[in-house]
């Protein structure tokens, strides 16, 4: 994929965290009272965790099954919202089930212009399909004016939404990427989960709003039907957009972070955190926490965001965070799982352009079955890693550690 010369600075500029402040959030441990601790989420995120969802872990190429049955399972509408849509044998598994669709379903369709390469070869197909499209934030004048705060705030979302009462939502792409079990260099690692009940409606208020940004309509009263339980998770979807101090995605991290008091692991995709979340990371470690990170290693996508990655082991590590590098193929979960009942799924990296810049879109959840099999999940691809042990990362070479001040030097040109 060649870029211009304006999106990759862009690109680069992820691996460039801000300067921190000594007023950063750094949130402490929540209460153990259950009363006490849904008033400290529902005042930090602005919403509480809802009862009633039923929450199902959807990992790998199974995304792409799990899209044509909600697809075909519409009877009112469809909404899918994705940062990556390019042709291929995804898509056009996609575009089959869109034509093939129920009378009357309305289909709606969001990508972003950056992920989503060639996306003119498809977008003709689903306008005969009858589906309306829209494209976020097209780049028409914002690359040769070099407008790098429109290039860098992009709808990174991805969620695909039926009837108003079930959605999908995790780091899938529509793209061959996403196909298989990520076992291969050609076949990434991600992590997605479909809920039923409450938590759908924050789903579909995110999609509005980026709809409309985009020029689509109000979506219709039946896009917002009553949602009776449908299981026993307690859960809400966290939608974060561009703030220069203190996203919805920061204050997620961060509330997640704060309630672990046993176990706290995290695989994230683009791993640079701010002062203030490595501050909180290193606070959990000392005080007995068994803090992991998983990472992608040298299958990474983008190699200035692993330099970036690579630039924040040194303070974690000696710590006591423990850290895996993802072997077999480029690792894009964005997870967390904090001791036996709280799990984030979603498109929320911890780096400066999703805690900044991007539309993004997180599931927060608390059950127990859904942490046992994120837990599981997490436990297998650490034997897919390997392990970067403190003795031997503080006596890596000069060169590396010169390459990995590259993206701050970066960052103050920018």
């Amino acid at each position: 994929m060649r870029l211009a010369w304006p999106i990759l600075i862009a690109l680069l500029a992820a691996g460039c965290s801000y300067p921190n402040h000594r007023h950063d959030l750094r949130l402490r441990a929540l209460p153990e009272d259950p009363v006490a601790r849904s008033v400290a989420i529902t005042q930090t995120l602005g919403m509480p965790l809802e009862p009633g969802n039923g929450v199902e872990l959807v990992q790998n190429g199974r995304v792409f099954d799990v899209m044509v049955e909600e697809i075909r399972a519409a009877r009112s509408s469809i909404h899918i919202a994705s940062y990556i849509w390019r042709p291929g044998i995804p898509s056009d598994r996609l575009l089959i089930a869109l034509r093939e669709r129920a009378p009357g379903v309305q289909c709606r369709v969001l990508v972003d212009p950056l992920g989503s390469v060639n996306f003119e070869v498809v977008s003709p197909v689903l306008a005969d399909a009858g589906c309306d499209v829209r494209i976020y934030r097209p780049f028409q004048g914002a690359v040769g004016s070099l407008d790098a705060v429109r290039i860098r705030a992009r709808m990174h979302r991805k969620m695909v939404i039926r009837d108003g009462e079930v959605g999908l939502t995790g780091g899938f792409g529509i793209w061959r990427s996403w196909l298989g079990n990520g076992d291969g260099a050609e076949t990434w690692r991600d992590t997605n989960v479909r809920v039923r009940g409450p938590a759908v409606r924050g789903m579909q208020v995110a999609f509005a709003e980026n709809w409309q940004e985009s020029g689509g309509d109000f979506l219709p009263p039946e896009s917002f039907p009553p949602l009776p339980p449908a299981g026993e998770a307690h859960a809400c979807f966290v939608a974060s957009t561009s703030h220069r101090f203190l996203s919805e995605a920061s204050k997620m991290w961060a509330l997640s972070i704060a309630s672990a008091k046993h176990r706290l692991w995290i695989a994230n995709s683009y791993f640079i955190p701010p002062e203030a979340l490595s501050d909180m990371l290193i606070e959990k470690a000392r005080q007995g926490v068994d803090v992991r990170v998983l990472v992608p290693g040298r299958h990474h996508d983008v190699k200035p965001v692993l330099t970036a990655q690579r630039a924040s082991y040194a303070r974690l590590l000696e710590a006591g965070v423990r850290i895996w590098e993802y072997e077999v193929s480029m690792m894009h979960s964005k997870m967390l799982l904090a001791d036996d009942t709280l799990g984030i799924v979603g498109s929320t990296n911890m780096d400066p352009l999703a805690l900044n810049h991007t539309e993004e879109g997180s599931l927060m959840v608390e059950d127990p079955e859904l942490a046992k099999e994120l837990g599981a999940a997490f436990e297998q691809d650490l034997t897919h890693s390997r392990e970067i042990h403190w003795k031997g990362w503080k006596n890596r070479g000069l060169l590396q550690k010169l390459g990995e001040q590259l993206p701050s030097i970066i960052g103050d040109f920018l």
